[in-house]
């Protein structure tokens, strides 16, 4: 491929334009284009900041289909990963004519499992509800009908059915070769086909895990490719920091307890008492619960190991559930070979045992035993307990996922990094860190939309600090008018679930007080795509969100007149990941608020404000209601930092963009 292929190709007269009439070239989009084709044939490292509307999509797909490379792409989720696979990718490669070989790949628990689900339908305690009957029923057709096993093509059952989580399998209690359905094999057939492609679309979640498999010297998961392109880029830091470490749940070991006592009734009722070993780990898993009670009085419901109430009796019933599971592994280690079901117990057991045991070290003296090897990525890591409303959650997470996601780069592998939200002000640097790079090629590429004139940033210059009691009321109080005033939606983000049910019920009490016929969604009334399209629907509905639709949200046209934001959106600070994070900076004699919290803040902002414009005919209204992003010093790194919106203070000037924009209608 050379520079005047892909010039010709995104012409006017190109064949891009001539599959799709309404296509316009932007010069932006070319040079995006032009950066990636250089970095795959160098091998080299590209940070690319793509404004919306640039067209980035399209700009690394050409020269990935064009490259004669073997190219992955990662994108952020896998509701984007199946809109790249089955919308943009198809239209791209008819209008170019090529005959590049793509696959799909996701993590082995978004396949229907033959075995597991052979095994459900067998069980008589297996199905819990008349619900779950249909739903099995459902599973098995869509089995016999696919091609794929993957559960996203089953509509009918939701993806956060509980059903799926025992007809899927997981990395422990997959039976491999010894599994009588292998040959029929969705995961494997799903990984052939990665193998044999040119393109393999993936998930950052995938592409994570299969790093963090590097770590322990497992390398099977995903093909050698020549390039990586990662779409979404910016999530990569929270995804690559949530799978380097790594989070046991008293769920799982309840449900442990369960198919142990299941498989050793089944294959090997007489070796020992089964509902006796199962009791004794229910008991223990119990026990840990009720010590970690008073977790869920303390802020978030978390405690960091240091500060855990009661730790004497707490360590002593973790030490008591560690036995537990020694006690059942040592009785499934004896019949492990009569049946693979008793094999795929023991395994799931001994991993298990050993997660909860790693969260333990080092103990309260500082101390890390024999047993765990690895002393530098315990000692660097943060692990905390969590108590929700069922169960008892033990986290761990790394201080720094940098060294991690860089040293298992291949040599010879081009990283092409792509978001419209990477840089603080044109600087990429606190991104690059968190990830390690060097010598990288870092480029922003602005929208081509007219923000001056389609968008107006509002800040209203006589609301409290969102540290007052009353700033919810008046933060809804500034909003009214602005509402009255458009015929279109309205959405309002938050920075925490509490704010968006305070403000949710505000809206309404002062919606019925003025009788406005405006519908409130409130995020948690309904998934997050119901709300959305309910939201594109009624067109003049308000729906108040959290973190969930501050990305991944395009609600082009009227739909969206008015974004409204509350406060800044700085990580919470009784965040035990972004507690240990500032304090290690502090101690090496940094400065944490604006080497870590401000430009954490700075890139959540911009990626929040982006839902607002989403095309070159939208016009809208950015309200933000902290006053400390002009107030405050390093307010200008945060506005500075968002698309060139006029700006104003004035509640009078932002209704009348508001208006000037119906009249123009």
């Amino acid at each position: 491929m050379n520079a005047c292929e892909l010039t010709d190709t995104f012409s006017a007269n190109g064949p891009i334009a001539k599959a799709h009439p309404g296509y316009r070239p932007r010069p932006a989009q070319l040079e995006l284009a032009q950066a990636v084709q250089e970095a795959i044939t160098a091998r080299s490292t590209l940070v690319a900041e793509a404004g919306t509307g640039t067209g980035k999509t399209w700009a690394y797909l050409v020269p990935a289909f064009l490259s004669g490379a073997k190219v992955m792409i990662s994108t952020g989720t896998r509701t984007l990963q199946d809109q790249l696979f089955h919308r943009d990718i198809p239209v791209l490669r008819k209008a170019l004519a090529v005959s590049v070989r793509v696959a799909l790949l996701k993590g082995r628990s978004n396949y229907v499992c033959h075995y597991h689900l052979d095994r459900l339908a067998q069980e008589d305690a297996g199905l819990r509800s008349r619900n779950e009957i249909a739903q099995l029923a459902q599973i098995q057709a869509f089995m016999n009908a696919s091609s794929t096993g993957d559960k996203a093509e089953l509509e009918t059952v939701p993806e956060t059915a509980d059903i799926w989580n025992r007809v899927t399998s997981t990395r422990e209690n997959c039976l491999g070769q010894e599994c009588p359905f292998v040959s029929e094999c969705f995961v494997l057939s799903a990984r052939r086909r990665a193998l044999e492609a040119d393109v393999v679309v993936v998930n950052h979640a995938l592409y994570m895990a299969d790093l963090a498999l590097r770590e322990e010297g497992v390398t099977d998961l995903l093909p050698s490719v020549e390039a990586v392109i990662f779409d979404e880029a910016h999530q990569l830091p929270d995804v690559a920091t949530r799978f380097l470490g790594d989070r046991v749940s008293t769920h799982q070991l309840l449900e442990l307890a369960r198919t142990a006592e299941a498989a050793g009734l089944a294959h090997a009722r007489e070796a020992c008492d089964w509902g006796k070993a199962a009791g004794v780990l229910q008991a223990a898993v119990r026990d840990l619960r009720l010590e970690a009670a008073d977790v869920g009085n303390m802020p978030g419901r978390r405690a960091i190991f240091d500060v855990v109430p009661q730790p004497v009796a707490f360590d002593q019933a973790l030490t008591d559930l560690l036995g537990a599971m020694d006690n059942l592994s040592e009785r499934l280690q004896a019949v492990a070979d009569a049946h693979p079901d008793l094999a795929a117990a023991l395994a799931s057991t001994v991993s298990l045992r050993h997660r909860l045991f790693v969260w333990s070290q080092p103990d309260r003296h500082g101390n890390v035993t024999q047993e765990v090897r690895d002393e530098d990525s315990i000692r660097a890591s943060v692990r905390w307990v969590e108590h929700t409303q069922h169960h008892v959650q033990f986290h761990r997470a790394p201080l720094t996922v940098a060294s991690a996601f860089s040293r298992h780069r291949p040599a010879d592998q081009a990283w092409i990094f792509t978001s419209a939200t990477l840089s603080v002000n044109q600087r990429f640097n606190h991104f690059e860190q968190q990830l390690g790079l060097n010598d990288c090629q870092s480029c922003v590429w602005e929208s081509p939309f007219d923000y001056q004139h389609q968008a107006l940033l509002y800040v209203p210059d006589s609301m409290p600090l969102p540290s007052h009691p009353d700033f919810g009321a008046a933060f809804v109080d500034a909003l009214l008018p602005l509402t009255k005033a458009a015929a279109g939606g309205v959405m309002v983000l938050c920075t925490t679930l509490r704010a968006v049910d305070h403000i949710a019920g505000l809206l309404n009490e002062q919606f019925a007080a003025h009788e406005m016929a405006r519908v409130v969604l409130r995020q948690g009334d309904a998934s997050r795509a119901a709300l959305l399209d309910q939201f594109r629907q009624q067109a003049d509905a308000v729906l108040v969100g959290s973190a969930s639709f501050w990305e991944g949200v395009d609600v082009p046209g009227e739909a969206l007149s008015i974004l409204a934001i509350d406060k800044l959106p700085f990580a919470p600070p009784d965040d035990p990941v972004v507690q240990a994070r500032l304090n290690a900076c502090r101690n090496e004699g940094g400065n944490p608020f604006m080497t870590y919290q401000l430009p954490e803040a700075a890139i959540a902002l911009k990626q929040g404000a982006g839902r607002l414009i989403r095309s070159e005919t939208d016009r809208g209204v950015l309200m933000v209601g902290d006053t400390r992003l002009v107030d405050k010093p390093y307010g200008k790194v945060l506005w500075r930092g968002l698309p060139p919106f006029a700006r104003t203070r004035q509640p009078t000037e932002a209704r009348e963009f508001i208006e000037a924009g119906l009249t123009a209608v």
